[in-house]
């Protein structure tokens, strides 16, 4: 799971626009937006594979995940914007909440 808040970190700085345009005209400053929450996943990430932070980065994970899940609901509410299909943003929604349950787990160990 840490591996996979890492990468996901670092594509926030690898496709800046795509991040940038989710939220755009929904959230002001979306570009340190955008940055501050690629640090917060690569935290976050590197904080779930050290035994002695993983349960307060996956604290930090649950937070992360349900301070941008309003960008995740505009988006899917917005698919025409963003070139994808509607059905795959509102996908994305339940996966959310997945993510944060596995994170929910790594907080009793």
């Amino acid at each position: 799971m840490g591996v996979l808040y890492i990468l996901a970190g670092l594509n926030h700085f690898w496709h800046v626009s795509f991040y940038t345009k989710m939220l755009e005209g929904f959230l002001p400053f979306p570009l340190a937006l955008v940055y501050i929450s690629g640090v917060a996943e690569i935290l976050c990430g590197l904080g779930l594979l050290i035994p002695q932070t993983r349960k307060a980065a996956a604290w930090g994970t649950i937070a992360l995940l349900v301070a941008v899940l309003p960008a995740n609901i505009n988006m899917a509410l917005h698919p025409d914007q963003f070139g994808l299909a509607p059905v795959g943003l509102y996908l994305r929604l339940p996966v959310q909440l997945f993510l944060i349950w596995w994170a929910y787990i790594y907080t009793k160990e």
